[in-house]
């Protein structure tokens, strides 16, 4: 008979957790963030509180921002270690439903361990309890079936010898990576179960790398063989698989240009000669011309979201495409021919195959051309009175820092902008533009502090998104987690406003805070409100001063939060002041068919002509 040992479910899944490991020798999970509450202070607080000197827990300020945080530190870690989140019942666990949507839709682990009802039902309805008048089985943690790669109910102590390894298999799958949600019920948390002591010995978890089939790898390369002008798309599926370095060498040695997605963004350096810029609605105007005139397109590790493709309009008409993805799911998106493998071993795979191969020489000249573009956007206002523009913040911001600068957004205005406009080093970007989420960024700002402690992390912010969630500033200072806000203050959600007047044909409503119904306009002090929670806070006046306080940041051991005015309606370049702008393509989102204004009609026979142009091909 094997030896045991006695613990509580809780205990037990704590001492598990800690013993997890990754081939460096790290914990996988490095530790767990956690608000107690009814539902799991009294299991889940009391063993992480007894292994606290092994298994740490941090204190946040809200359930979805410590989840933010959490996905930003695996992103960071390009998903070789990951955070848990343990909440409460009821709303401390449905405040984490958006970042578990967040991290499936971005194929980011984290691990959720949300409190739940009594599994005996001895004292139903508990406090907070959700109660399906016709399911008894029905907790609120079934909000998070949808927006989970993995899902279980803990309502044994013997559960968790199933379900922890289920999960981490989870996380730790390239192609099925993910949330795994553990909906822990509060009375088996407490309940005492005799372990088998082998349960508790540290294991090691390898992310594999699965190489391609051999006659898709054939087929492939007798593709790439026969194109003249292909492109490469590079998506978040590069920077995961650590393959920066094997797409770079792939696209010199076959002279193939490499357009970005928003994940694949810095996966090869701005200077890099072969590096296009940003695909597709917020792309420039040399990737999208390489992308319109090629006959071949090849993805990498992208998802192929509506953004990169122009909503599937793009491409051109006689274009083959490729994909290379960890997923059949994302490998067969709009009748690609697949190639399911890791994105590093695909690629030197198939070079091997290529051999001397080399596609006809790319427009340098459209590069160059693009590239003069860039620096006359972000270039220093000559008028240092009059409100800024996004591109001349950026390029401040830019000329403040150094190589190991990463920039890093979430929604709104500048996500484009930041795609076209910001010139980064290898590793120099991190975007969450999957679910494109406002009030991730200061929580994925210090969770991308602490998993790339040695770079400068710059996190942009419009005042919109800022005032959805903040919170976490607090929880910084206190860890001593140095970071960069810059909060751009446009006076509303300048970003939707012109989607809303220029793209769909609409009337300004609702969004600028000029045109929302209110008794008065606000006046928001938002260096006040950061320097309350005890950042370093300050207003620029103008790029000038915010150059020389991006540089004064780097000195401080605190978050610095830089609030600066720009303008509200204008910015060229970005794509995203039209459906259809100077650099960008179009992005698909319906027009009202019937409408009184001529403006709005207008807009909807253009809106036909442009969906017109769409590939269907599923």
């Amino acid at each position: 008979m094997s030896e045991t040992i006695r613990l509580t479910a809780a205990q037990a899944m704590v001492k598990w957790l800690s013993v997890q490991m990754t081939e460096d020798g790290e914990r996988f999970i490095e530790g767990m963030w956690a608000i107690f509450g009814h539902g799991n202070v009294a299991g889940i607080g009391e063993a992480l509180h007894a292994y606290k000197d092994v298994f740490p827990t941090w204190r946040g300020q809200n359930e979805q921002t410590m989840g933010h945080a959490a996905i930003a530190y695996a992103k960071g870690k390009k998903r070789t270690r990951a955070h848990a989140v343990t909440s409460s019942i009821g709303p401390g666990s449905t405040n984490l439903v958006t970042a578990a949507a967040l991290a499936h839709v971005n194929r980011l682990p984290v691990l959720i361990v949300a409190g739940d009802v009594f599994a005996t039902r001895r004292p139903d309805p508990v406090l907070q309890q959700v109660e399906d008048f016709d399911d008894g089985t029905v907790s609120a943690n079934d909000c998070f079936r949808p927006v989970s790669r993995y899902y279980d109910r803990i309502s044994r102590p013997e559960h968790i010898l199933s379900a922890l390894p289920r999960a981490l298999r989870v996380m730790t799958d390239p192609a099925n990576c993910g949330p795994a949600v553990l909906a822990f019920c509060q009375d088996t948390q407490a309940e005492a179960y005799d372990y088998p002591v082998e349960f508790f010995e540290p294991r090691v978890w390898r992310i594999r790398r699965p190489a391609p089939d051999a006659g898709e790898l054939a087929r492939v390369a007798e593709m790439v063989k026969a194109a003249k002008k292909p492109v490469i798309i590079a998506g978040g599926g590069v920077v995961y698989s650590q393959a920066e370095d094997t797409l770079a060498e792939f696209a010199s040695t076959h002279r193939i240009p490499v357009a970005e997605t928003q994940a694949g963004k810095s996966s090869l350096a701005q200077s890099h000669p072969m590096s296009f810029g940003a695909s597709g609605v917020d792309g420039s105007a040399a990737a999208n011309a390489a992308l319109q005139n090629a006959d071949l397109v090849i993805g990498v590790g992208t998802r192929f979201q509506d953004f990169t493709t122009g909503s599937r309009t793009l491409f051109g008409a006689g274009a083959k495409l490729v994909s290379v993805n960890t997923h059949g799911y994302d490998a067969a998106k709009h009748g690609a021919e697949s190639l399911v493998a890791d994105a590093k071993i695909a690629l030197e795979m198939l070079s091997a195959a290529l051999g001397d191969y080399q596609a006809e020489a790319p427009d340098a000249d459209a590069r160059e051309d693009w590239l003069c573009a860039v620096d006359a956007y972000c270039a220093r206002p000559e008028d240092q009175a009059a409100l800024p523009t996004d591109g001349q913040v950026i390029g401040a911001v830019q000329r403040a820092t150094g190589e190991d600068a990463v920039a890093m957004c979430a929604a709104g205005t500048m996500p484009g902008a930041l795609k076209l406009l910001w010139k980064p080093s290898q590793g120099g970007y991190q975007m969450e533009y999957g679910y494109s989420c406002m009030g991730y960024e200061v929580a994925g700002a210090m969770g991308l502090k602490l998993a790339r402690p040695e770079r400068d992390v710059l996190c942009f912010v419009g005042d919109g998104s800022y005032m959805m969630a903040n919170s976490e500033l607090a929880t910084a200072v206190m860890r001593r987690v140095p970071f960069t806000v810059i909060l751009t203050d446009n006076r509303g959600y300048g970003c939707i406003n012109r989607l809303q007047t220029m793209g769909c044909g609409g009337e300004p409503f609702n969004n600028m805070y000029v045109d929302c119904n209110v008794e008065v306009q606000p006046e928001i002090d938002y260096v006040a409100h950061a320097a309350s929670m005890g950042a370093h806070a300050v207003k620029a006046a103008n790029t000038d001063q915010l150059e020389a306080e991006v540089k004064a940041a780097r000195e401080r051991d605190i978050p610095t939060v830089i609030v600066i005015d720009t303008v509200a309606k204008d910015f060229p370049g970005t794509g995203l002041e039209t459906t259809a702008g100077e650099h960008g393509f179009f992005w698909d989102v319906a027009v009202p068919e019937v409408s009184d204004r001529k403006k709005q009609r207008d807009r909807f026979e253009e809106y036909l002509t442009q969906i017109a142009n769409a590939r269907l091909v599923n």
